[in-house]
């Protein structure tokens, strides 16, 4: 994962996460990257201080940044978050994992090519559509922040 310090147009500076440099570059691209303070699109990456620890010299002091924007999570938040860990843990627990082969599976399992089960594993979102429009039954599982780190 890879944080980014952005700004957007009107100057207001914010921070988010990417699986990758790629992955930000795309979501740039498609529009998917947002000011979370005048919703702008035309984003791009501010200026960043990296960060070096040293263990000679105690803690590393950085510069001052500007601020980003943040968000408190209230407690409804926190247990609607709970229920889909708790979903996420369950589809884990009960489901046998294929990896980037879930397309080919689902596609397996519901013509009655394969043995009928719980599956899940990796699909691009174009995957995932033509699976709905095969009739097959997908659901995304939700990705919380936490899962990550």
């Amino acid at each position: 994962m890879i944080r980014y310090s952005l700004v957007c147009e009107a100057g207001h500076g914010f921070e988010s996460w990417f699986p990758s440099s790629d992955s930000f570059d795309t979501q740039v691209a498609r529009g998917l990257v947002a000011c979370p303070v005048c919703d702008s699109s035309a984003v791009g990456k501010a200026l960043m201080v990296p960060s070096i620890a040293r263990t000679d010299r105690g803690p590393v002091v950085r510069p001052a940044q500007a601020e980003a924007p943040v968000a408190l999570i209230a407690e409804p938040e926190r247990q609607v978050r709970a229920m889909l860990k708790a979903l996420r843990e369950h589809v884990v627990s009960n489901s046998e994992h294929v990896g980037p082969r879930f397309p080919e599976e689902a596609r397996r399992i519901h013509y009655g090519e394969a043995e009928g089960r719980s599956i899940y594993g990796e699909a691009s979102p174009a995957e995932a559509r033509a699976l709905i429009d095969e009739g097959i039954e997908v659901a995304a599982i939700p990705i919380l922040p936490d899962d990550r780190n």
